[in-house]
């Protein structure tokens, strides 16, 4: 894995060998970011069930102002921490190492973009979702994306949390991308 594009251009990053762990493939996080790039400068990301970091670091690698990196796994936030010292990161980068209802208690920011890749099989990203709607995290200006393979149903959660909308859905092969905002107020 590398860092495709921005300040930390070409940087290799390290990511976990396991199985509980499953890393966004360049090419979907090519072109996600193809789809993001002129909404990443000076914004505030979340990267929940961060794995290796790959997305947040992206991001800040493009001029996002802050990225959370959230995971409960040690392995995985030690892995995070490497990468984002090997990509001169480290400074614009908040972790946190607990579950994720606990993690994002921790945020004391309104969120622009919010990358929620979970373990494919724990059904976690509209729970994730629906306490980031609790704790006022989110607002109609921002985006999370989705990555799995249960797309059907992901959109079937999504579609029972009233104040959501699917803006875009992407397939990458087995990965799914499915773009959300919340409904303005």
């Amino acid at each position: 894995m590398r860092v495709i594009s921005g300040i930390a251009r070409g940087t290799k990053i390290n990511s976990i060998e396991s199985l509980d762990t499953r890393p966004t493939l360049d090419r979907v996080k090519e072109s996600l970011f193809n789809i993001l790039q002129n909404n990443i400068k000076d914004k505030i990301v979340l990267d929940l069930f961060a794995g290796s970091g790959a997305l947040g670091i992206e991001a800040l690698s493009r001029g996002a102002k802050k990225t959370y990196f959230c995971d409960i796994n040690k392995e995985a936030i030690a892995i995070i921490k490497q990468n984002l010292e090997k990509t001169n990161l480290l400074k614009n980068a908040i972790i946190i190492n607990k579950d994720y209802k606990s993690a994002l208690k921790q945020i004391n920011d309104k969120l622009d973009i919010i990358f929620l890749d979970p373990p494919y099989k724990l059904d976690l990203a509209t729970f994730a979702i629906r306490e980031m709607i609790k704790l006022n995290l989110i607002d109609k200006n921002s985006l999370i994306i989705i990555e799995t393979d249960e797309i059907k149903r992901d959109i079937n959660e999504i579609e029972k949390i009233d104040e959501l909308e699917i803006i875009d859905k992407r397939k990458y092969g087995r990965a799914n991308l499915i773009f959300i905002k919340k409904r303005g107020n």
